[in-house]
């Protein structure tokens, strides 16, 4: 018996999302890498979340926001950088994951 019901919807009618699998967040690497490919800072940019964080390799200072991560890659990209992944960690959680190596 129910004693106490809070939901209008009942449980399955609930679309549960679907997890990501550890192929799919290799996928974003490189995906990343592409955008690196078109040398456009903005399609770089574009790949991190709204409250993405870019600790830069050549540069000391953190970009925390869309316009502090494109105006990185406007110099980065004169560059021609391409990313290698050396050994990959996957780790998902619900509604996260993380691929940290090197």
């Amino acid at each position: 018996k129910i004693a106490h019901h809070h939901s209008s919807i009942m449980p399955e009618g609930i679309d549960v999302a679907k997890p990501i699998t550890e192929g799919e967040v290799r996928g974003l690497f490189q995906l990343w890498n592409a955008a690196l490919d078109t040398g456009d800072s903005a399609t770089v940019a574009n790949r991190y979340a709204k409250a993405g964080v870019l600790l830069p390799t050549v540069s000391d200072i953190p970009r925390t926001d869309y316009d502090s991560i494109k105006d990185y890659f406007d110099s980065f990209l004169l560059k021609k950088p391409q990313g290698e992944i050396l050994e990959s960690n996957v780790i998902v959680g619900t509604n996260w994951c993380q691929d940290a190596g090197i």
